[in-house]
């Protein structure tokens, strides 16, 4: 994460932003895991943490630059 504040979303659909993952284990109490999910090209990414009884996926800011297309 490296200093950039971070959304994570739980499947309860809580939101909880963090800079770190110390400080998003004092919002959230537990222990802390990796999780990790198969994509459908056989690669494995990690998306977000599990902590406790949530399951927080990560999402970061993205920045693409003026009159980018797909």
């Amino acid at each position: 994460m490296r200093g950039e504040l971070r959304l994570f979303v739980d499947q309860f659909g809580n939101h909880f932003t963090a800079k770190s993952i110390r400080e998003l284990r004092t919002k959230v109490p537990g222990r802390c895991s990796k999780m990790y999910v198969d994509r459908k090209n056989g690669t494995t990414v990690h998306i977000g943490y599990v902590i406790g009884q949530h399951w927080l996926t990560m999402f970061a800011p993205v920045e693409l630059p003026a009159g980018f297309s797909n």
